[in-house]
């Protein structure tokens, strides 16, 4: 079994994750045209608020100290790095690509905590939050394909 502290490392790689997807999508939600897009990029910025809320919790249960910051050398970094140029152009299109490289980043991140020790009460809260982790991914990559974004 991985210590405490190698859990909550992990757990606060993915607070880390969370923060620069809930960042990423409310950057997205104020920078597209489509309302449905729109209501869709803000409610996957809560989302990742309440996800972040329950790893805290989980990370303090644990008797660690939670992070409080995005990734590393500031907010957007993993896969979210193009979003605020997308936004800028005012491309829905380039939004949504640029969203889907976000969440491709985040699946690859859970699914590397997924590969790691952790209680029996810690699993259940990441399988979940992984479930709808790679839900949204899956719509945005639809959308994606469906606007022809990213050919």
């Amino acid at each position: 079994m991985a210590s405490n502290e190698e859990v909550i490392s992990t757990l606060n790689g993915l607070i880390q994750t969370c923060r620069d997807g809930q960042e990423g999508f409310e950057t997205a939600a104020d920078g597209v045209k489509n309302g449905e897009l729109k209501k869709l990029f803000h409610e996957l910025s809560r989302q990742r608020a309440g996800f972040v809320g329950e790893l805290r919790d989980e990370v303090r249960r644990l008797g660690g100290e939670p992070t409080d910051s995005g990734t590393l050398g500031g907010s957007l970094h993993r896969g979210w790095m193009d979003i605020r140029s997308a936004v800028s152009g005012g491309d829905d299109d380039g939004i949504i690509t640029e969203c889907e490289r976000g969440e491709d980043a985040a699946v690859k991140n859970y699914s590397g905590a997924l590969g790691k020790d952790m209680p029996a009460g810690v699993r259940p809260v990441v399988e979940r939050q992984f479930a709808a982790v790679k839900e949204a991914h899956d719509r945005i990559r639809s959308l994606e394909r469906a606007s022809g974004a990213g050919a």
